[in-house]
């Protein structure tokens, strides 16, 4: 599922790269959801990127973690692991622009694109089932799941507030926090695994 969703993003992407026109019918607007009943923005936002370093950056997390997560699924979910990805990642699309949709919702000129918070949620749900395992930070530097977790939460908060950036990063906290939750609303059981292995090593 994971390669399929990736194949599926590219082609989209790439599709919205050369038509001005198909971007502005995909991307998020929340003006245009709340009043117009554009509902579908809410989910196509995510198959088109601003340019190939994002959409380049959003599709190695996925690929990097979706997998892992893919055979964390099977093994605790057994048959249903596919649907619950499925769950997971249209999930983290959806509540990652709550509060955009919410904030913007009167501001016709506030867009947004991108796989990032779904992606985000596929990361954290990946830090959930194994929090001690190496994140490489740019591909380099090693850091501890668990800490790059709440590292990252506060960061994406500190932006969301300054918004000194073209970034989304209150879709990166919520995408997050989406992902983290979510394998316990499937199973409240996993949090006490979670909290096992947080403290084992500790």
């Amino acid at each position: 599922m994971t390669i399929i969703l990736i194949i599926i993003t590219v082609a989209v992407s790439y599709a919205a790269f050369k038509s001005p026109k198909l971007m502005d019918q995909l991307q998020f607007n929340a003006s245009k959801v709340y009043h117009r009943k554009e509902y579908h923005r809410l989910l196509t936002h995510a198959f088109v990127h601003a340019n190939w370093e994002h959409l380049f950056v959003n599709m190695i997390v996925l690929f990097s973690f979706g997998r892992a997560i893919e055979s964390y699924f099977e093994s605790n979910f057994g048959r249903l692991h596919t649907m619950y990805f499925i769950f997971l990642y249209v999930g983290g699309i959806l509540f990652s622009n709550l509060y955009a949709l919410y904030k913007y919702r009167n501001d016709y000129y506030y867009n947004a694109v991108g796989a990032s918070g779904a992606v985000a949620a596929v990361l954290f749900a990946s830090i959930f089932f194994d929090p001690w395992n190496m994140i490489y930070f740019f591909g380099i530097l090693p850091i501890p799941g668990i800490v790059f977790a709440v590292l990252y939460l506060i960061y994406s908060y500190q932006m969301s507030k300054k918004q000194t950036d073209n970034v989304a990063h209150d879709a990166h906290f919520l995408g997050a926090f989406y992902g983290f939750v979510f394998p316990v609303l499937l199973n409240p059981r996993l949090f006490e695994v979670f909290i096992d292995k947080l403290f084992r090593i500790m």
